[in-house]
C-alpha cells in the first residue's frame, strides 16, 4: 500500500511554510525533515531526489516533513540568501517536533542548497542525532563552520558532479574523518552527476541501507 504524505501549511519567520508531511503512526518514531535544493535554480520541496530522500525515511518507519523555504510554491516570503532559509527549516523543525513529542531520533537532511542548511542546522540543534547531506557544494559555500562536525552522519557526492570540484570533497571529508568522536560517512556514486541522472535506484540504496544501519539500535 503506497504511504500518503498530506499537505501542511507550518508557521515560519516570514509567513506560513507550505509542506508536505507523514505521520507514522507507531509510536516512539524517529522523525526527520528534508532541505530543497536553491530556490533561484528551479529548487522546490518536489525535486525528485528529496523525494527520494523523503521516501527513505517513510519507508523506514518516520515521520517525515519536507518543505518549500520562504517564497517557493505557496510559503510566504522572498529568499534570503541562506538566512532565511535556515530560519525556516528551524521552524520546520520545531513543528515536527510538536507534533511527535516522544520522537526516539530525530535527523536532518538535504540536497545540493538544501545540504548546507541541513549542515548550518545541525550546529545549532542539539537534538539532532543524525543528518544526510547530499551533494554539498563545498567549493560555493563555506563549510568551516563544521569546526567541530557536533554529530555523525553521512555525506553522499557524485564520482562526476559538474558543479563540485572533486578537491573541495576531498578536504571536507579529510576534515571531518579527522574529528574524533564522530563518523562521517562519505559515498560516491560511480559515473554520477550533482543531480544522480540515471543514478536513483543507487542514491535511494545507500541511503536507505544507511538509515537501517543508525536506525537499528531503537
Amino acid at each position: 500500500m503506497k504511504q500518503k504524505s498530506t499537505e501542511v501549511f507550518i508557521p515560519g519567520p516570514a509567513g506560513r511554510l507550505e509542506a508536505k508531511y507523514f505521520k507514522n503512526q507507531k509510536e516512539k518514531s524517529p522523525i526527520a525533515i528534508v532541505l530543497q535544493p536553491h530556490p533561484q535554480y528551479g529548487g522546490t520541496m518536489n525535486n525528485r531526489i528529496v523525494m527520494e530522500i523523503f521516501k527513505s525515511f517513510v519507508d523506514n518507519g518516520f515521520s517525515v516533513l519536507r518543505l518549500n523555504f520562504r517564497g517557493v510554491g505557496k510559503s510566504d516570503g522572498t529568499f534570503d540568501n541562506g538566512q532565511g532559509e535556515l530560519s525556516d527549516a528551524a521552524a520546520a523543525l520545531d513543528w515536527i517536533e510538536r507534533e511527535n513529542q516522544d520522537f526516539s531520533q530525530c535527523w536532518v537532511s538535504g540536497f545540493s542548497f538544501g545540504s548546507l542548511i541541513c549542515m548550518q542546522l545541525i550546529m545549532r540543534r542539539p537534538e539532532v542525532s543524525k543528518f544526510i547531506s547530499v551533494s554539498p557544494q563545498p567549493n560555493v559555500y563555506d563549510f568551516t563552520f563544521l569546526a567541530p562536525c557536533p554529530i555523525s552522519g553521512q555525506i553522499i557526492s557524485g564520482e562526476k558532479d559538474e558543479l563540485v570540484s572533486k578537491e573541495s570533497i576531498l578536504d571536507l571529508s579529510s576534515r571531518l574523518q579527522s574529528q574524533k568522536g564522530i563518523e562521517v560517512k562519505f559515498d560516491e556514486i560511480k559515473n554520477s552527476n550533482h543531480f544522480f541522472k540515471n543514478k536513483e535506484i543507487e542514491l535511494n540504496k545507500i541511503i536507505d541501507q544507511y538509515i537501517k544501519e543508525k536506525t537499528e539500535i531503537m
